[in-house]
């Protein structure tokens, strides 16, 4: 579904990704793991169209690499960021209308009320996004807001992050359920080794901008250079 071939960022003299190379089947359920700083970020962002980048993104074997954001939503590469962020003033309702529209390039209401449901957001839906949301169902926003733009590809950028162990688990089975569901292709970043573990069957390990290992998570997070990464140190 998804091939990057030697695809590289640069912010003025700082190399943030450095001629990273993979693919990404569809159907897959991928992590992307690595320190903090490590680029994961900016590759999504490479990705979805919000810096630009060298090299060739193919998606679906058509390449994107100059193609403007939305176009990149409408041909359906969808993301959540790291912070949630609800647009001010509307409901949760209108926020996905908002997304919807931008995304997928048209207002399907009955989708909507689709997504409002799976996601546990009905009783919400005609609450202020930014006001009235808890931690957790400011992270469901997120993803809905995603789905809305009716994604094949879904980039979750640290969705699990500052959830305690059993809202983790929690949402764990709920992405199973939406990758069910809406058929995704899924690529999640966390740290939570576990996470990665109980959810991916593949892991690719990112290190200052550049790609160091690539395979099962048990066999990624068991690679010296993936250990040596996180502790500065290798295990005797």
């Amino acid at each position: 579904m998804l091939r990057l071939e030697e695809v590289s960022v640069r912010f003025g003299g700082l190399v943030a990704l450095s001629g990273i190379s993979f693919s990404i089947a569809k159907g897959e359920i991928l992590g992307l793991v690595g320190p903090n700083g490590a680029g994961k970020t900016t590759l999504f962002n490479a990705i979805s169209g919000l810096v630009k980048a060298r090299g060739r993104i193919l998606f679906e074997e058509k390449d994107i690499v100059r193609l403007p954001l939305h176009l990149r939503a409408r041909a359906g590469i969808g993301r959540t960021f790291q912070i949630p962020q609800p647009m001010h003033h509307l409901t949760v309702r209108e926020n996905l209308t908002v997304a919807q529209v931008f995304g997928a390039g048209k207002h399907d209401p009955a989708r909507i009320e689709e997504i409002l449901e799976v996601m546990n957001l009905s009783a919400k839906a005609d609450q202020d996004a930014a006001t009235t949301l808890a931690l957790q169902e400011l992270k469901r926003l997120e993803i809905a807001k995603a789905l809305a733009t009716e994604p094949k590809l879904l980039l979750l950028d640290e969705v699990l992050a500052g959830l305690e162990s059993q809202a983790k688990r929690t949402f764990m089975l709920k992405l199973r359920e939406l990758h069910a569901l809406f058929g995704l292709t899924i690529v999640i970043v966390e740290h939570d080794i576990e996470t990665i573990s109980n959810l991916c069957t593949r892991a690719v390990v990112l290190n200052f901008g550049q790609l160091i290992a690539d395979g099962t998570p048990d066999a990624v997070f068991r690679d010296p250079q993936v250990m040596k990464s996180y502790t500065g140190t290798v295990d005797a």
